[in-house]
């Protein structure tokens, strides 16, 4: 059974773009990172799913059950954390904690006690007191001390400073390790890169591609040094080129062997050719306009 499933998920606000026929498959399990800049879907893809936001078309279900038609089960079964954490501001943030269980008739203490130690909540204070990052926190302990099934987290590390993104994703590890699957949407490719095992790529509303981290990775592009020339006219499958005295370094698409019988004769004094960052690669998705996948 796969923890999230949609079939050409569509929903628009009017005449503006929310999302188009978005089909993506999440297996149980899993770490999936769901990554486009502001404004790609994420959100809006997140809220249909949790029945936030009626979508126009389309299927979708989460852990087996029909959205929309089982929702009171999903909801049951997720933890789920806005990008933007919003609580009553009068309350203290242990009565917001306390609220959260009680929304779900549960008691929560236990594990809620373990992520306030885990995270450095101060749970004596008012939630207007807070910071953009100490409010984050509290949302990750709101989403998790009911010990879900499926965590969906919506950027869920902005605001927080890189000991708490750290402490946040050794929540993640084990949590994934007793079997939570977890779907994340971010624009911070390098904890996407280091923890997440599969990623979707969505542009425009549009899901452009679905893949592992390792495969994604492993595409045409690479990225070249070349030391001793400032220049290589002519060249097909060159972009992003950047040119110093006497240093030439580029993306290239193209085959490798035309580049290297391109080279000869030529003053080279050092020639590397790597494998690309996530970075070059999403970049790559999104600057070349890339199809559905």
């Amino acid at each position: 059974m796969r923890a999230i499933e949609t079939k050409q998920l569509t929903k628009h606000y009017g005449k503006s773009r929310g999302i188009d026929e978005v089909s993506l498959a999440v297996e149980k399990g899993d770490i999936f990172g769901f990554l486009g800049p502001n404004g790609a879907g994420k959100s809006t893809t997140i809220r249909c799913l949790l029945g936030m936001l009626h979508y126009d078309a389309g299927k979708a279900s989460v852990l087996g059950y029909s959205v929309g038609k089982d929702q009171i089960e999903i909801l049951k079964r997720v933890g789920y954390m806005p990008s933007e954490a919003m609580f009553y501001p009068s309350l203290r943030v242990s009565e917001v904690i306390k609220l959260a269980a009680e929304a779900r008739g549960m008691d929560c203490r236990q594990e809620a006690e373990r992520l306030c130690k885990k995270l450095e909540v101060n749970t004596s204070k008012r939630i207007h007191e807070l910071s953009l990052g100490n409010r984050k926190k509290v949302s990750i302990v709101c989403a998790m001390q009911h010990k879900p099934e499926l965590l969906i987290f919506d950027e869920p590390t902005s605001g927080l400073d890189p000991l708490m993104q750290e402490a946040f994703y050794e929540l993640i590890t084990e949590s994934n390790k007793e079997g939570v699957t977890v779907f994340m949407s971010s624009h911070v490719l390098p904890e996407v890169k280091k923890y997440c095992r599969h990623v979707g790529i969505i542009k425009e509303g549009r899901l452009i591609q679905t893949d592992t981290v390792e495969n994604l990775t492993k595409t045409g592009l690479r990225r070249v040094k070349v030391a001793g020339i400032s220049d290589l006219p002519g060249m097909d499958g060159m972009k992003d080129i950047r040119k110093s005295v006497n240093e030439l370094e580029f993306s290239y698409t193209g085959d490798v062997k035309v580049l290297l019988n391109m080279l000869q004769g030529m003053p080279v004094q050092d020639l590397l050719i790597t494998e690309p960052s996530l970075e070059e690669v999403f970049m790559h998705f999104y600057e070349d306009g890339k199809g559905v996948q």
